[in-house]
């Protein structure tokens, strides 16, 4: 008789494929779905909301990235964003070296680095994985990168490749815009294909041969401001155009699913997701 595919024990290959699959339908379905034509930088309009103060002392997760950086160490921050842990990691290590292609979120770096008075982050423009950028650092680093890449082998093994001692990933047990899957039916008329997130992550890097550190924190589920940045944040996870049919739609249930706290902030009732630090042996 044949052998079966272990479900417990699949291997590289299958799960690599998995992965893809799904990255592939929910990219496949946004450009289906998609009204206005794609910005040529996603993260523009957004990008001041992946910084902050980099001497905080409230986020346990940057806690205890705290705790994994040596004296002396470089680390490399593939998918730096606007600095959100690039700065603050920059205070504790040698050197920071940041992969950013986007020019709105590197805006933001540079600002925030000039404001922060830190002067020790490289940053590069580029893609990842990439031939443009030759780079070698004690830890490889990832922060909500990785959920929406089709080919996740190609980018973890350079990132493997350019660590001399661990890489480090943060991740969410669901991909941060799983939110937004409750006004998919109502909008779209059908439920949204999610992406992988840190279950798969680790079912995948248990396929590859690699077995990871996983400390496990709780992330408060997102609010907002205002109404107005609710419905400008959802739009851009629904790709839904200003003013058309499905925009009514949009702003219809946000009045019904929407829920204010008492400092006035909204919310979508959504359940706060566990997120988890993985992290691995390089080489």
């Amino acid at each position: 008789m044949p052998t079966l595919p272990d479900a417990l024990s699949p291997g590289s290959e299958a799960a690599l494929s998995a992965w893809a699959a799904r990255v592939r339908a929910n990219r496949d379905q946004a450009e289906r779905m998609r009204e206005p034509a794609p910005p040529s930088d996603f993260y523009a309009p957004v990008a001041s909301s992946f910084r902050a103060d980099p001497r905080r002392t409230d986020e346990p997760v940057l806690n205890h990235l705290r705790t994994l950086v040596r004296p002396g160490e470089t680390w490399l921050d593939i998918g730096a964003g606007g600095g959100r842990y690039s700065l603050a990691l920059a205070l504790e290590a040698k050197e920071v070296i940041a992969v950013q292609p986007s020019n709105g979120m590197r805006a933001v770096l540079r600002q925030a680095m000039a404001e922060e008075g830190i002067g020790n982050i490289t940053i590069h423009e580029t893609e990842w994985p990439t031939s443009a950028l030759t780079v070698h650092a004690d830890v490889a680093f990832i922060s909500h990168v990785g959920y929406d890449i089709e080919a996740i082998g190609p980018f973890l093994d350079q990132m493997e490749m350019s660590a001399r001692r661990m890489c480090v990933a943060v991740l969410l047990a669901e991909a941060p815009a799983t939110p937004a899957s409750l006004f998919w039916p109502g909008v779209h008329g059908e439920s949204r294909e999610l992406l992988p997130a840190l279950p798969e992550f680790l079912a995948l890097q248990l396929a590859r041969g690699r077995l990871c550190e996983v400390a496990l924190f709780e992330r408060p589920a997102a609010t907002y401001a205002s109404r107005e940045a609710l419905v400008v944040g959802m739009r851009q996870q629904l790709f839904v155009a200003p003013g058309s049919e499905k925009d009514q739609r949009l702003h219809d249930m946000i009045d019904k699913i929407a829920v204010q706290d008492e400092a006035g902030r909204l919310s979508l009732g959504w359940h706060a997701a566990p997120l988890g630090v993985v992290s691995w042996r390089a080489g």
